[in-house]
């Protein structure tokens, strides 16, 4: 994923831009959200409560990757009001913690009705901010949709333990506690989803949380606070701020703040992580990935063949799990073939265009890193099948499209191979065994996730034993749990103790405490012993 950066940044001096997506779209239940003040283009914050329009001078233009019309401006929140955000969810927190875990509870039933209900609205959004295909938009809000779920029976996730007279009249059982204010940094391809891995977990244990959109595409994030508030949350439980770096310093460096959340690159990632954790922060950080295939001889063809191409070229490839290097078992010439047969029937088009396969990526500067790395890609001796670099589309000829792409006889030392590509490129390799392919794709740094497509259960068990990957899939491309298990990256590709969503998301966002207890009739003039007490009788 690529890192959070500054660009177009310029103080406000647009003329009569045209307005789409975000300025035009229905929110909630009501016809205007209630955040959009007048014909402002520029997307407030929420502050306890309160969505409150910056004072900031500078902002950044949220632009269509389409169509390169404005969309929206997202102002860079200001120190004094990324404090008011602090300072309203800590101010909420007390309350908020000794709210019933069952009313909790209901609200988030109450907030994922209500996002079934915008579904279409969040997907046009994300679409129009994002680019990705509406179906694809969908898919990101339903992914988001599935955690909110999981929250609903959180009163079950966060039960603690009992155990009674450990010794003679004690008894000892713990609890899990919210942390307090706690703080989730989004990137820019999953406007819905990573929000949702993030806030409803957080919020449903108890904690109060500030939330920073990425500064790419905010709109789906807005949409769902006004959601959350609508479904009860109180004022102060959630609230917004928007920027990029110094926003992201200000998060890791407040000591109000008990957690962060992030999910983003791995240049941000390790900022984030290191500079968090050096202020006493617990830190899950997600960041870039490599993700493998393995195509065993035995693979079933036409399954393989649809699950790599959906899977490398879905989302335009600006996916963290997407499946971006196929390492092929023996000859590979049969299946490239065939990928390239299948990669040309795709269509490149605007998301909004029904029968798109893939839209733009984000920005022309993410379709300049995409084309260089292709292009080092061929300096460095790699065979350029498929060339998706130059494509046109007819209506969008300004947009951010990059073409499905192929590399073949890609080797390991090869930028492309090295580096997170993040575009609609397809890389392959060759193996000539199980144990070759096993080798190279545990050699790379990365450790989301990892595929094998076979029809033995004696390669796949191999695989999943052997392979150095957090999420493993066997004939599934995009192994990504559902929220009852929890997101497992590894390796280069998560920093921290404890993952997202599931046990592990709900340990994340609590603390434990342990509490032992005696009610016994005690003696009188027993004396005073100063030995360390056991659980052994005297």
């Amino acid at each position: 994923m690529l890192q959070f950066s500054i660009q177009r940044v310029r103080n406000m001096r647009r003329l009569s831009p045209r307005i789409i997506g975000v300025a035009s779209s229905q929110f909630s239940t009501a016809t205007v959200p209630s955040w959009r003040h007048g014909n402002s283009l520029r997307v407030p914050n929420l502050i306890g409560g309160t969505f409150v329009d910056s004072h900031s001078p500078d902002h950044i233009d949220v632009i269509n990757p389409a169509t390169q019309e404005l969309v929206s401006q997202v102002p860079l929140t200001t120190r004094e009001e990324f404090n008011s955000a602090v300072s309203a969810a800590k101010e909420a927190f007390p309350s908020w913690r000794n709210t019933p875990i069952t009313t909790r509870q209901r609200i988030m039933f109450k907030l994922q009705d209500l996002i079934r209900k915008n579904m279409d609205k969040l997907a046009s959004n994300i679409t129009t901010e994002q680019g990705k295909t509406l179906k694809d938009a969908q898919g990101d809000v339903f992914r988001g949709l599935e955690v909110v779920e999981h929250a609903c029976g959180m009163a079950t996730l966060q039960m603690g333990e009992y155990v009674p007279n450990v010794s003679s009249g004690i008894d000892t059982y713990s609890v899990r506690e919210p942390l307090g204010v706690c703080a989730g940094i989004c990137p820019f391809n999953f406007p819905a989803m990573i929000p949702l891995w993030m806030f409803p977990v957080a919020v449903t244990c108890g904690n109060t949380f500030v939330l920073k959109p990425s500064e790419k595409d905010p709109g789906a994030s807005m949409i769902l606070a006004e959601l959350a508030m609508e479904a009860g949350l109180p004022n102060g439980v959630l609230n917004i701020v928007h920027g990029t770096n110094d926003t992201v310093n200000a998060i890791c460096d407040d000591e109000d703040i008990r957690a962060v959340s992030f999910v983003g690159s791995n240049t941000a990632g390790m900022h984030i992580y290191s500079r968090a954790s050096a202020s006493g922060k617990r830190v899950q950080s997600n960041m870039g990935a490599k993700n493998h295939g393995i195509v065993l001889p035995d693979a079933n063809v036409d399954a393989t063949l649809n699950a790599l191409i959906a899977a490398g070229f879905g989302a335009a490839g600006q996916r963290c799990m997407a499946l971006s290097t196929v390492v092929f078992v023996g000859d590979s010439k049969f299946w490239e073939e065939k990928l390239v047969e299948r990669a040309k029937a795709l269509k490149v088009s605007a998301g909004t265009d029904p029968e798109a396969d893939l839209g733009p990526v984000i920005s022309k500067q993410a379709k300049e890193r995409v084309c260089k790395l292709v292009q080092s890609g061929v300096e460095s001796g790699a065979r350029l099948l498929l060339d998706g670099r130059s494509i046109k589309v007819p209506g969008y000829e300004q947009g951010n499209f990059v073409g499905p792409t192929i590399l073949a006889d890609v080797t390991a030392d090869m930028e492309c191979y090295k580096e997170e590509i993040f575009g609609p490129v397809l890389i392959c390799m060759q193996a000539d065994s199980l144990d070759e392919a096993i080798k190279i794709v545990n050699g790379n740094k990365y450790g989301n996730g990892a595929a094998i497509f076979t029809s033995s259960g004696i390669a796949a068990r191999k695989f999943q034993t052997e392979i150095e990957a957090g999420q493993v899939g066997i004939n599934v491309p995009i192994p990504v749990p559902l929220p009852f298990f929890s997101f497992t990256g590894s390796k280069a590709s998560f920093a921290g103790d404890l993952n997202f969503y599931g046990k592990a998301g709900v340990q994340f966002f609590t603390q434990i405490k342990t509490v032992t207890q005696q009610w016994k009739d005690l003696p009188s003039g027993a004396g005073v012993s100063l030995a360390m007490p056991t659980s052994q009788k005297s």
